[in-house]
């Protein structure tokens, strides 16, 4: 779909599936347009999930009265860590990317998905629909955004393009990570901390600018990953959380039938984003080593590293001890004290808030 190009100007500016069942009242839906910036076109969650649901999900189950004006950031140059001030401008009313991101302007985005802290798929949802409540506030009172859904990537792990066979083998080396809370986690092992966006990592492994990288293991495969690294340990860092999102001004001209349809549609896309992630996770794996059972990406030749036992212990001890205490200084003492309260029982997990 080609992207208008007044809509394309702006942004610019600024930045320098299945569908589902027909309403019965889609008849007496206005006729709405919006304009969509989405994730980053490459990957899996947008071809099958994201761009089937602003081009063929919302015209079809409104009757053909909304549809979308929709581009993905990658192609309009907007980097992900300017999209809340993108929506924030109303240059988009709605947009999409990771939350992580968002940290450097309030740390409680971060909140649900600090390194390291949740090893399963269904713990990393409990926890942020827990965190979730905050991370709205935030995002309304900093960017004028409402937040209109969660979703993960695909487990996040190393990629390097050296041999390793743990986290002792990180040490002196530089890896590439893309939110504060990971910076944390690698400058612990000992490793430097790199930040370099995502469309920006093959050229920047293949000038040896990093030895290894953080990235989910189907998301690393979608953009060519498996052709400058050779070793995939996975040792999970996180889900990379990302969200959708509208414009307050716009979402408030909107009448209130337009908005009960954009809530439902949406939960129905949140739910289609965790389930396809959720199977992703092994299929990145699959695909980037070659195993023959791949069908969601294309077949690599890595090397599988193995998680010994002493890293997951080792990992454990980093988060208590340096990732945790890190985070609540960010976020405060309020904060660090809401997160015991909510996040931390469904991870097992406290900030002591006494070191802060």
């Amino acid at each position: 779909m080609r992207l208008g190009p007044l809509f394309a100007a702006a942004i610019l500016a600024a930045g320098s599936s299945l569908i589902a069942p027909r309403p019965a009242a889609a008849q007496d839906l206005p006729q709405t347009r919006v304009r969509v910036v989405g994730y980053f076109s490459n990957l899996l969650q947008v071809r099958e999930v994201e761009r089937p649901f602003w081009t063929e999900r919302i015209p079809q189950a409104s009757g053909g009265r909304i549809t979308a004006e929709y581009a993905n950031q990658d192609t309009v140059g907007v980097r992900d860590f300017q999209i809340l001030r993108v929506l924030q401008q109303g240059v988009t009313d709605f947009a999409a990317s990771d939350i992580s991101k968002m940290a450097g302007d309030d740390p409680v985005f971060e909140g649900c998905d600090l390194a390291g802290m949740v090893d399963d798929i269904q713990t990393a949802r409990r926890a942020c629909e827990a965190w979730r409540p905050v991370m709205a506030e935030a995002m309304e009172r900093k960017f004028n955004a409402r937040l209109m859904a969660l979703f993960p990537n695909p487990s996040i792990v190393y990629w390097c393009n050296t041999p390793i066979a743990g986290l002792e083998d990180l040490r002196g080396k530089r890896v590439r990570v893309f939110n504060i809370t990971q910076g944390d986690f690698v400058r612990a092992v000992g490793a430097a901390a790199v930040t370099i966006p995502f469309p920006e990592v093959v050229p920047a492994m293949q000038r040896r600018v990093v030895d290894c990288g953080l990235t989910g293991t189907l998301s690393g495969n979608a953009a060519g990953w498996p052709e400058v690294t050779t070793h995939l340990f996975t040792l999970n860092a996180g889900w990379s959380i990302a969200f959708q999102a509208v414009n307050r001004d716009a979402w408030n001209r909107y009448p209130p039938a337009v908005q009960q349809f954009f809530t439902a549609q949406f939960g129905t896309m949140e739910n289609d984003l965790w389930t396809l992630m959720d199977r992703a996770t092994e299929q990145g794996i699959a695909c980037n080593i070659g195993r023959p059972d791949c069908t969601m990406g294309r077949p690599g030749h890595m090397t599988l590293v193995p998680v010994p036992a002493s890293d997951t212990a080792r990992r454990t001890q980093i988060l208590n001890e340096t990732v945790l205490a890190a985070w609540g200084r960010r976020c405060g003492r309020a904060c660090a004290e809401r997160w015991n309260a909510t996040v931390g029982p469904i991870v097992n997990l406290r900030i002591p808030v006494d070191r802060l």
